[in-house]
């Protein structure tokens, strides 16, 4: 068991890094983040356990098997969380601030060029060959994270069992998470080490393995849980939420369409478990034909930005909360209307992610020994990485094929690509990113602009 310090002395970080250094690594992390959850949560496994050493394998793991039980985005959470074992509080706000700082000045200047010119070409042929990197990018991820995770035979079943559920039967993801939690800790309790990595089975690294990690189990900071302290985060973590939202409504009117999409998108901040996809289709639902924001299609647009620049697929809400106010900017302008609902929008749906990692990761890092815990979050992690590799996939098959048909077979639900809609182009381009990136040993960054560029040149001579 790791030895209690006081309060005083747990504030203080007992590690080297600098909170500078580690603020320029977020702002790295954040400006690479393209891929979804799948490739945001492999990088900052590569920076965070493999280059820089910072955290260890198993802490990172246990801090992502909590992160992935919370709603919201996971790849976000998960930044707040190793950066508040870093340094604390202010740590878990930095990095989790910075996470989505690229994403939201990227979309809001998409969101400006679409309002006003209402078209995608140049939007188009800026994401066409980036789209391709970003896939081997994702498929890399789920080899990686699946090799560390899956140390032992029962691991891979469980895997495949969540995979099967989600691609094969759509199975809700929450179920699929309980499903394998509940599966670990009955199994942990009635049989000890069910789970565990057989000898000599350890996680795989790319450094050097002799290095040792400065975040273990006894080298993060201390905090201890109680009900004053769980109060005061509350407080404090819902005034942050819900303040600048009642502060727009009481300003703009609460029947405007400012406090209308601040309720919204809080409301969807709270049921997004399992990824932005979850949610989607219901939030597209109720913009076009609810709210009337977007015209019919107009979702499938800001989709494709979000997963063409950095930051968490959920980012989209910014796309819909602009172009809601854009169409109805009263009393504001249009322009105005527009970076106001943008705001909105991103600050109901990731506040309530700093709320969730600062009041509960004390009593996650507390009950790290717990037996059942332990076996409940080991088979959790199994299970994420057949959430990944269903996520992969599902990019996969929509950015290489025009149209994906859903098919039925009985209980069984596939989307089937159209064989003759399949890009080539793409698929060049993802096969060169593929040697770029796994033979060649190309940094990421250097892959995804080399793809951005190729494909750049191949949409303007191929749409001249």
């Amino acid at each position: 068991m790791p030895q209690l310090r006081s309060p005083a002395a747990a504030a203080q970080p007992v590690h080297s890094v600098p909170l500078a250094e580690a603020t320029a690594v977020w702002a790295s992390i954040a400006a690479q983040s393209f891929g979804g959850p799948a490739g945001q949560i492999a990088l900052m496994h590569r920076v965070l356990v493999d280059e820089k050493r910072w955290i260890s394998e198993e802490r990172f793991l246990h801090a992502l098997n909590y992160c992935m039980l919370l709603p919201g985005p996971e790849a976000q959470q998960l930044a707040i969380y190793t950066g508040w074992l870093l340094h604390g509080t202010r740590g878990g706000l930095i990095a989790g601030s910075l996470f989505v700082l690229p994403g939201f000045l990227a979309i809001l200047a998409l969101s400006v060029l679409y309002a006003a010119y209402q078209d995608t070409t140049a939007i188009q042929a800026l994401f066409f060959g980036l789209k391709a990197a970003v896939l081997v990018i994702v498929l890399e991820a789920v080899e990686r994270i699946g090799r560390r995770v899956l140390r032992q035979p029962l691991l891979w079943a469980v895997a495949a069992v969540a995979f099967a559920a989600l691609f094969l039967f759509q199975v809700p993801f929450p179920l699929v998470v309980l499903g394998a939690g509940t599966f670990g800790a009955l199994g942990s309790r009635l049989r000890p080490g069910l789970l565990a990595a057989p000898a000599g089975h350890g996680p795989v690294g790319t450094g050097d393995a002799a290095a040792p990690a400065l975040i273990t189990a006894d080298t993060a900071p201390t905090v201890s849980p109680s009900w004053g302290r769980a109060l005061r985060v509350s407080a404090l973590g819902l005034g942050a939420w819900f303040g600048p939202l009642l502060l727009v409504g009481a300003l703009l009117d609460f029947s405007s369409v400012y406090w209308t999409q601040a309720v919204f998108f809080s409301q969807m901040a709270v049921v997004t478990f399992g990824g932005a996809y979850a949610v989607l289709a219901y939030i597209a639902q109720q913009a076009v034909e609810t709210y009337g924001w977007l015209q019919p299609g107009e979702m499938l647009n800001g989709l494709g930005m979000a997963e063409t620049t950095p930051g968490p697929l959920i980012q989209v809400v910014q796309y819909v909360g602009f172009l809601g106010a854009y169409r109805h900017p009263e009393p504001l302008s249009p322009l105005t209307a527009g970076l106001l609902a943008s705001l909105v929008a991103t600050w109901a749906t990731y506040a309530p992610c700093f709320l969730w990692i600062f009041l509960g990761a004390p009593y996650i890092e507390r009950l790290r020994g717990n037996q059942a815990l332990s076996g409940a979050l080991s088979a959790i992690s199994a299970a994420v990485v057949g959430v990944i590799l269903n996520l992969s996939l599902w990019f996969a098959l929509h950015t290489l094929f025009a149209r994906v048909n859903e098919r039925r077979f009985g209980p069984l639900q596939l989307d089937v690509p159209v064989w003759a809609t399949v890009s080539w182009p793409t698929l060049l381009l993802a096969l060169l990113a593929g040697v770029a990136l796994l033979r060649l040993r190309l940094g990421t960054l250097k892959v995804l602009g080399l793809s951005t560029a190729l494909g750049a040149a191949y949409v303007l001579v191929a749409g001249g």
